[in-house]
């Protein structure tokens, strides 16, 4: 392992200003949102929008690297050139998504376990090969007070994943990002969400620990604290960056590099909202704070673009405006009338 160079890597993704786009979807996960628009799931058209993302002009200022599927890393654009070049040439870093989904976790009560780690090492060195710098590998676990979820048992599994896969990369030369995410599916308030939360990252770090991941050379990808979507009473912004930051400061070494949020369902708007509070408020962490959304940064150029060659343009633009937008919350400089700058055409 070459913590120095793993280190660099690190620190280039969440560098001031900017963050990641999670391009990473499955094949099925992709279809859904091409279907949106209604458009086909075939081949061409998922390279042909995320070559539209890709080759957005301006968007290295705020994108530091992207996370790719397996068929995305090895796709080539319209033009011929690999879609792991275009990247570089832009100075984004590319990365790759190495889990295998969620199945049902044996003698919980409904929990999820994450799979994948059989013959990890064997893909990382051909992932490493073929261009991916960082990887990510999502948990996810649920909140349900009355059933004492998520229980140890599930934290204790998926916490152990998380770090056998991390310690996988880095001996491949690869930037781990540590994903486990909580999902916002129930009615629970922000004090359970935030207990769900310490839990969650005690058992993460600890787990780690035990497999020997060097903290310097990885990225963590935690949800926000904040109440379920059916909860009675919604945490305004300020709350929620606060109690997110005192979280991650009871239970994140100083040496990880950087926090980069996925964006669990919130709006757009208000994914860049809890993000700017996070850094206005809280100035000098010991770690940068930013963000590695999917939806809230493709939403908008998807609904633009909806598979037509002519709307390309359009919907780059709108893509440049999402990612400039988050851009600008991980300096702790967004504002809400900023969303009004964009038109579409």
């Amino acid at each position: 392992m070459n913590l120095k160079e793993l280190n660099k890597i690190a620190e280039a993704m969440v560098a001031p200003g900017k963050g990641i786009l999670a391009a990473d979807e499955s094949t099925s996960t992709i279809e859904k949102r091409l279907s949106s628009i209604n458009v086909p799931s075939t081949e061409e058209n998922r390279r042909d929008y995320r070559e539209m993302l890709f080759t957005t002009d301006g968007a290295e200022q705020y994108i530091s690297g992207v996370i790719l599927y397996d068929e995305t890393l090895r796709q080539k654009g319209k033009d011929g050139t690999p879609l792991v070049d275009i990247l570089n040439k832009r100075g984004i870093i590319p990365g790759i998504k190495v889990d295998k989904g969620v199945q049902p976790l044996q003698g919980s009560d409904g929990e999820k376990i994450t799979e994948g780690l059989d013959g990890l090492g064997k893909r990382m060195a051909e992932y490493h090969q073929l261009g991916a710098r960082f990887a990510k590998w999502r948990a996810v676990l649920t909140i349900d007070a009355a059933t004492g979820k998520p229980s140890r048992q599930a934290l204790v599994a998926n916490a152990e994943a998380l770090a056998r896969y991390a310690g996988i990369c880095q001996a491949n030369g690869i930037v781990p990002i540590v994903e486990p995410e909580i999902l916002m599916d129930g009615d629970h308030d922000l004090a359970t969400s935030f207990a769900a939360t310490e839990r969650t990252l005690h058992t993460v770090f600890e787990y780690l620990a035990i497999h020997n991941v060097a903290f310097e050379g990885m990225i963590l990808k935690p949800g926000m604290v904040i109440q379920g979507e059916k909860a009675k009473k919604a945490a305004s912004i300020d709350e929620v960056a606060d109690a997110t930051v005192q979280v991650l400061k009871r239970c994140v070494p100083s040496a990880v590099p950087g926090i980069a949020f996925l964006s669990g369902g919130q709006s757009d708007e208000l994914a860049s909202a809890h993000l700017g509070a996070m850094n206005a408020r809280h100035p000098n962490l010991p770690w940068k704070l930013t963000f590695s959304y999917g939806r809230a940064l493709q939403a908008l150029p998807l609904k633009l673009w909806g598979g037509k060659a002519a709307n390309v343009a359009n919907a780059q633009k709108g893509y440049l405006h999402r990612a400039r937008l988050n851009g600008m919350a991980a300096l702790g400089k967004y504002e809400a009338k900023l969303e009004s700058e964009f038109k579409a055409a």
